[in-house]
């Protein structure tokens, strides 16, 4: 009896955690606001660049691209057409996309749109961004399931301007028709078809489904119900998914000779054609012992980290060590998207207590600075003889 009342106990502990929508709220409003703001310090970044890197006349041509979307079955809506005109419209959307996840503007669309982004540029050549695709590939997989705008977002403002006004959500309406106005296009031109069809054209149905059934209690409740569930699901695939991401890396270098006799950090900062900073790596690879610490370091952090999720506190170190790493490999090696990335990925671990102070730290700071000044001493003014101000 005492085992079926702890069992029962701890099934419904787990079973109220997954369905609570709080639940992680804070750690994905954070992956939500790192991806949109790299997403869009990338593509700011190389806005000089576009030509060569995505474009239709870029080194890596259209029919290169072609083939390998033919092989890998990949998705990209660059493919349907290879003009200049889409291309530098396509652009300009991915950095809206990314300014409204930032904000947490219709985070459920931007989202989605976002993964469509991310998906049409990668691959339309895989062969520029140094690993850190795969990062935002995933990110954005799994930011489309969470409901990353309970907090920190507009979405979150208007939510409450509207329960107070109760006005409808017409900007919604629009948005929600304007994706389906593109849908169908795409799909009357045959530009879009298959299981991504099957996929987008669901995302868009289930926005439909919504809308109808929300003034409904029950209906309403089951869908809120279905959504919690999918939200932690997702944070969790994605605590998996970076935990399995360590982990490999870590077994690869315990066999690597070079990481197994300390001297793999040497020769990774000798790299010539990974050295922004030159004399910031021959300083480093100048001194033996540093360059054994941080080999050896580097394979203990990330084989230890998916371990260290079972303590906090230890979690928590590891999880400080791997920002300095990921830093010092951005700086050291040049890879700063890869490294970005990857930070923004661990944000999903950082504790709830932590985020919860910085937004409070950062209100504080916001109504210090909308705070009128006080008077400078001279504009103040004069007691009156009984010690009393003159205006009072």
């Amino acid at each position: 009896m005492t085992y079926s009342r702890l069992f029962g106990g701890a099934l419904d502990r787990v079973l109220g955690r997954a369905c609570d929508a709080r639940v992680w709220a804070y750690q994905s409003a954070a992956v939500r606001i790192g991806m949109g703001g790299v997403w869009l310090l990338l593509l700011v970044h190389e806005f000089w660049r576009r030509e060569r890197i995505w474009g239709p006349d870029a080194p890596w041509s259209w029919r290169l691209a072609e083939d390998s979307l033919d092989r890998s079955h990949a998705f990209s809506v660059l493919r349907w057409s290879g003009g200049q005109l889409w291309f530098e419209v396509f652009y300009l959307l991915s950095a809206a996309v990314a300014v409204a996840l930032l904000l947490g503007w219709r985070t459920r669309t931007a989202s989605l749109l976002f993964l469509v982004s991310v998906l049409s540029l990668d691959h339309r050549n895989e062969n520029v961004l140094n690993a850190g695709d795969t990062i935002f590939r995933i990110t954005a997989i799994y930011l489309v399931f969470m409901r990353a705008g309970q907090v920190w977002s507009l979405d979150a403002r208007r939510r409450g301007r509207l329960a107070d006004a109760d006005r409808p959500d017409r900007t919604g309406v629009v948005l929600w028709a304007a994706c389906g106005l593109v849908l169908t296009g795409a799909t009357l031109l045959a530009v879009l078809t298959g299981g991504w069809a099957l996929l987008l054209w669901g995302c868009w149905a289930g926005q439909a489904v919504w809308r109808g059934v929300r003034d409904r209690p029950g209906a309403r409740r089951t869908l809120e119900l279905i959504g919690h569930v999918v939200h932690n699901g997702a944070v969790l695939m994605l605590m998996i998914q970076v935990c399995l991401l360590y982990a490999s890396a870590g077994w690869y270098k315990i066999q690597g000779a070079s990481w197994q006799d300390g001297t793999a950090v040497y020769w990774s900062a000798g790299l010539d054609w990974l050295e922004p900073y030159p004399a910031l790596s021959h300083a480093l690879s100048s001194h033996p012992y540093t360059v054994l610490a941080l080999t050896y370091g580097t394979v203990l952090v990330q084989v230890a980290f998916p371990f260290s999720v079972l303590d906090r506190r230890v979690k928590n170190v590891l999880l400080a060590l791997l920002f300095a790493e990921h830093i010092g490999i951005g700086l050291l090696l040049g890879l700063p998207y890869f490294s970005l990335s990857m930070i923004v990925a661990d944000l999903v671990f950082l504790p709830t207590g932590f985020l919860v102070a910085v937004r409070e730290r950062a209100a504080g700071l916001v109504a210090r600075l909308r705070r009128p000044p006080l008077p400078d001493r001279d504009e103040r003014p004069a007691p009156d003889a009984d010690g009393v101000g003159a205006g009072r």
